[in-house]
């Protein structure tokens, strides 16, 4: 059975955010709004991580992570950045991937244009991220140096 291609339409708790992580400002001023946790749980679906990963992503404890979840509380606006910037790595990998489960793969393995770091290891800071998405607009464009 084949894995359904990340640049799928997104779910509904994600689709109105499509437009927000296309422009850079509209991302940082939606994160200082706040992001609401089940937010980033559908980003971690859409990546494919678990809670704990997605926990220590955004420096939370998985308890802490379920517990705004099921209050329906918001991110920290750092926290809320990096899952809005997840979504866009997540929405960049499906293109250039084809599949959420490719992509998911390619995160976990050590990456050459990454100083041979596993791409998820580098997930736990916006700069982080940005060097992620820089090596996978890379690959797209073929460039493995």
């Amino acid at each position: 059975m084949l894995a359904a291609p990340i640049h799928a339409p997104l779910p509904a708790a994600l689709a109105s955010l499509e437009t927000v992580v296309a422009d850079a400002f509209a991302l940082v001023m939606q994160a200082r709004t706040g992001v609401p946790a089940k937010t980033a749980f559908a980003v971690a679906n859409l990546l494919q991580v678990s809670t704990e990963e997605l926990a220590e992503l955004l420096h939370l404890t998985p308890k802490t992570l379920r517990t705004y979840r099921e209050t329906n509380k918001r991110l920290a606006p750092a926290a809320g950045e990096q899952v809005l910037k997840l979504l866009a790595l997540a929405r960049l990998g499906g293109e250039v991937f084809g599949e959420a489960a490719a992509f998911r793969r390619w995160l976990g393995k050590p990456a050459y244009g990454l100083d041979n770091q596993a791409p998820l290891g580098l997930l736990q800071t916006s700069g982080g991220i940005d060097l992620v998405a820089d090596e996978v607009s890379r690959i797209a464009y073929g460039d493995f140096a």
